[in-house]
């Protein structure tokens, strides 16, 4: 298990983490996880063996792990922000915002320490620690990173049959060469982030 958390001085460590920041489609969601210590120490008992960067894992690992991360938090929170919004207030207000409130819905107190993968949350209510490469070196953030990672995964699916002929289902909305092809030949979706500066949107 990571060595990390346990030598915070605290039964308690919250991680949060996002997904789907670099997309041209969909929304970004963030995660917060409330791990206890002892989950942290034995690997909740091996129901966590395997865990970390959810980028590095694969989908088949990312679902075996996600009920288990579930069962083993004493909290989990998640915020989403749709295309659309991040349209109407730019990517890193939006990031921010939705990793602020997740920390924020967890309800910890000063016992925890929370930790944020690559960011420090300005205006967060929540102190926190910003931890960069978090999702490879904190379980707890790692835990953050599969939540966020499975349930924008799950959304991108329901997203590629809302609107057929894109692939939302296979890339998720990032920047494949498929997916420019896809939106060469259709145009933008609804779900598709017009603020983007990308040729993939070029006619």
């Amino acid at each position: 298990m990571f060595s990390h958390d346990l030598g915070l001085g605290s039964d308690l460590v919250a991680g949060a983490d996002e997904a789907g920041r670099g997309c041209l489609a969909g929304p970004i969601v963030a995660a917060a996880v409330l791990l206890h210590g002892d989950c942290l120490a034995d690997a909740g008992g091996g129901r966590l063996e395997g865990i970390g960067d959810s980028k590095k894992l694969t989908a088949k690992a990312r679902e075996r792990l996600y009920p288990e991360v579930l069962s083993c938090a004493e909290r989990v929170v998640v915020v989403m922000r749709s295309a659309r919004y991040i349209d109407a207030n730019g990517l890193h207000v939006s990031n921010i915002e939705c990793l602020s409130r997740a920390i924020e819905g967890l309800g910890v107190d000063q016992e925890a320490v929370t930790l944020v993968d690559g960011f420090a949350l300005k205006g967060c209510a929540v102190s926190h620690r910003r931890l960069v490469k978090g999702d490879s070196t904190s379980a707890a953030v790692a835990a953050a990173s599969i939540i966020a990672k499975v349930t924008r995964d799950r959304c991108m699916a329901r997203a590629g049959d809302h609107y057929p002929g894109y692939g939302f289902e296979g890339h998720k909305g990032y920047a494949s060469p498929a997916h420019r092809d896809a939106i060469k030949l259709l145009g933008p979706s609804p779900i598709h982030r017009m603020s983007f500066d990308s040729d993939a949107y070029a006619a």
